[in-house]
């Protein structure tokens, strides 16, 4: 079966990035970007959903989600922010993630990558 739908993983962490591709590739078409601009020119690619860390190189995961969302090419792709950003000011952040146009806010050490993979169903029904 042809995998069809593509996502745009932008994430830093080598091992990381490594360990949820080999997860999502199982199911989808995954494009790996390692900093904010990599993640930034990806996305003009028209990826079908965009997993974005917030600690970044180059650009963080908010200045990326402004600029996805008025890129009118990009602004409806739907983002899920996947970040190890769990700090106390962890409920600070997810507002503003969702107020910047984020779908959802996961904070890594929290969920599995299985689990990951069931939240992405949620906005990419096979």
């Amino acid at each position: 079966m042809p995998k069809s739908k593509k996502i745009l993983l932008i994430e830093d962490d080598q091992d990381l990035a490594e360990l949820y591709d080999e997860v999502l590739s199982a199911k989808y078409e995954v494009e790996i970007a390692h900093n904010g601009k990599e993640g930034l020119e990806l996305a003009t690619k028209k990826p079908d959903l965009i997993l974005l860390d917030i600690l970044l190189p180059s650009m963080n995961g908010f200045e990326l989600l402004k600029a996805f969302k008025k890129d009118p090419q990009i602004k409806n792709i739907p983002v899920i922010v996947l970040t190890n950003l769990g700090s106390k000011h962890v409920d600070d952040d997810k507002k503003l993630a969702l107020l910047l146009g984020a779908e959802d806010y996961l904070v890594k050490t929290y969920h599995q990558p299985q689990e990951i993979l069931e939240k992405i169903s949620v906005y990419l029904p096979t």
